[in-house]
């Protein structure tokens, strides 16, 4: 099964060297530690976290916020707003510039969605991280290096596709975020062997796809 990938647009990418200290305690950060940032608006929320996590495994970055626009990237407040703002917070400048550049080529070469019906008009999110950085693993109660597959599609296609990836392969569900989301989609976040996240995802891209082409059965 090949998928034509959809790769994120980076809509806006912005530096704050020396944010204020309201800034940062308002957006979930330690004013003692976090002096830089690094804000960035992208059209894909999941594609995002994932490139969040990456950049924690690249420099000395913590993600301060990370939030999913109502609707989706299709209903955006503005020209720049996209589907997601993520924040990276550090000490120095140059830990952002550092961060900063293992997202945008995440984002670019690695995390992203995937065509499931041949029009874009059925979207899957079917990614296998093989090392989890500090973010992700925080936030799946997971230990930093454990593989996770992320997975994400519309409401039943979501539905059916999480039952074929648990039934595929030994994994387990470490989060279950049924419909809708803000985006309107379903999540779910599996572990298990790096073998078995890789069959789970297959397996879900698959289920996906044949609820995308065949609706009714």
């Amino acid at each position: 099964m090949i998928l034509e990938p959809i790769v994120p647009t980076v809509l806006s990418v912005r530096r704050l060297p020396h944010a204020d200290p309201a800034l940062v305690t308002g957006y979930g950060g330690d004013p003692a530690r976090h002096t830089a940032l690094g804000l960035v608006t992208c059209d894909q929320d999941d594609a995002m976290y994932v490139a969040l996590d990456e950049a924690t495994k690249h420099a000395e970055v913590d993600v301060i916020f990370a939030r999913s626009f109502y609707a989706g990237s299709a209903h955006a407040s503005g020209r720049l707003s996209g589907e997601i703002l993520g924040v990276l917070a550090a000490t120095e400048p140059q830990a952002i510039e550092h961060g900063l550049a293992a997202l945008l080529a995440c984002l670019a070469h690695d995390a992203c969605f995937y065509d499931a019906d041949g029009k874009r008009t059925v979207t899957v999110f079917p990614h296998v991280i093989t090392s989890l950085g500090d973010y992700l693993s925080r936030e799946a109660g997971l230990s930093p290096g454990a593989p996770m597959a992320y997975l994400v599609a519309p409401p039943i296609e979501a539905t059916i596709g999480l039952d074929a990836a648990l039934k595929a392969a030994d994994v387990r569900a470490v989060r279950v975020v049924p419909p809708p989301t803000e985006t309107n989609f379903a999540c779910a976040w599996l572990t298990g062997s790096l073998d078995a996240c890789e069959a789970a995802a297959l397996a879900y891209a698959a289920a996906v796809v044949d609820v995308a082409l065949t609706p009714r059965r």
